[in-house]
């Protein structure tokens, strides 16, 4: 499958294309390998025709010149990878190509598989995504924006009686409201198993990251998930917070797809804040404070935390190491409360915290902020307006 590196009839526009998502990939060399191991010749070309909308097989044919009896099994065998989401609706399919992140770097990994050469990839990934010879790196692109494409959820049992958190902030009631979900394996702990290493947290692997609505409909029907109860779902949450996992959604109020429960290892995201994207991951509207009165020092906090944002206190001189306690990095903290039900001294507390931002409605409005941050809109206006036009014209409903 790797015929086509380097190849500049199909990998180069494939991620010109790509790098008009929000999240766009950085051109290199582990890039094009990664890609070439995915993307067949023809899978590439066609991704490099999609529209910035979704589409369906028609309105591909034209795009592609390719005849439906030929592009049909390659959209079919494109969604079954995850390169692409085929949506039924009114008794038609709409395609929707996929990014690379949050895209189909994850979905590589949220199956077991022998259609692609997971262990390779996983090498390969890690590899790209903590590459900065070039001088800019992924983590640029992922977490470089003004407004951050995902966000943490707090554990609402360690919020102060004195505050109150809204539907879209409460992991359970986002749940609830999904009206559809499922569960897959965790793709970060999954990629991690491939490199021949393990969760620190000991956290599960199987059926522990869960999808929602669409999504989720998607992932079942092609093999990445399980669909799962609401009840089960629930369950799934009290489990992660058995081994102090950090939840993080798309940083939306309607309808976010999905809830990852993230330790401090494993997860990219995480990884991110701990190497000094201390604003990549939306903050909840709370912050961990230690009080130095029941702190013991003891340490449980430090591994609790999933970014690394609890260490000594500093700036105090300690006479002896029995007067040591812990502090709580405001500028790192996610808010999440992971590290609350790690203290057995009942030294960590939640509180509200004066920077408390409303995310952005729909998934739309989410993604035209980050394309207007990134100097990417203008291309999605314009293909608005022709969409518009055509849908004017004389026999177009």
């Amino acid at each position: 499958m790797g015929h086509h590196l380097g190849s500049k009839s199909s990998l180069v526009p494939l991620i010109d294309r790509l790098n008009m998502f929000p999240v766009g990939l950085v051109d290199n060399d582990k890039l094009r390998e990664i890609l070439a191991l995915l993307f067949d010749e023809q899978e590439a070309f066609i991704a490099s025709r999609f529209p910035l909308e979704e589409a369906t097989l028609p309105e591909l044919v034209k795009r592609t010149k390719l005849p439906a009896a030929e592009l049909k099994p390659a959209l079919e065998r494109m969604a079954d990878k995850g390169l692409l989401m085929d949506m039924p609706y009114g008794g038609e399919t709409y395609y929707l190509l996929v990014p690379g992140l949050i895209g189909f770097f994850e979905f590589t990994f949220m199956k077991n598989r022998t259609d692609l050469p997971q262990a390779k990839i996983a090498r390969l990934m890690t590899e790209y995504m903590h590459d900065t010879s070039s001088g800019r790196g992924q983590g640029d692109e992922v977490f470089g924006s003004k407004t951050q494409l995902t966000r943490s959820l707090v554990y609402e049992e360690h919020i102060p009686v004195t505050s109150e958190i809204t539907t879209y902030e409460n992991a359970r009631e986002i749940i609830k409201n999904a009206g559809y979900g499922a569960a897959g394996l965790c793709f970060c702990r999954h990629k991690k198993e491939h490199l021949g290493e393990s969760c620190s947290k000991g956290a599960p692997v199987e059926e522990f990251c869960i999808s929602l609505g669409a999504a989720a409909k998607f992932f079942a029907r092609r093999g990445f998930a399980v669909e799962k109860s609401t009840a089960e779902l629930l369950a799934i949450l009290d489990r992660a917070k058995e081994f102090n996992l950090t939840f993080v959604t798309d940083n939306i109020r309607q309808k976010p797809s999905f809830i990852c429960s993230c330790c401090r290892c494993c997860c990219e995201l995480m990884a991110g804040v701990q190497h000094g994207f201390h604003e990549g991951v939306a903050k909840t509207g709370f912050t961990a404070v230690i009080d130095p009165m029941k702190c013991d020092y003891c340490g449980k906090c430090f591994s609790a935390c999933n970014v690394k944002g609890i260490a000594l206190a500093k700036g105090v001189e300690f006479k002896g190491k029995h007067q040591r306690f812990a502090a709580v990095d405001a500028k790192i903290c996610l808010g999440c409360g992971a590290c609350v039900s790690a203290c057995s001294k009942g030294a960590l507390t939640m509180v509200a915290a004066d920077n408390r931002t409303t995310p952005p409605l729909k998934r739309n409005d989410l993604y035209k902020q980050i394309l207007k941050e990134k100097g990417r809109l203008t291309p999605y206006v314009i293909s608005a307006i022709k969409k518009k036009i055509k849908n004017m014209l004389p026999g177009k409903g």
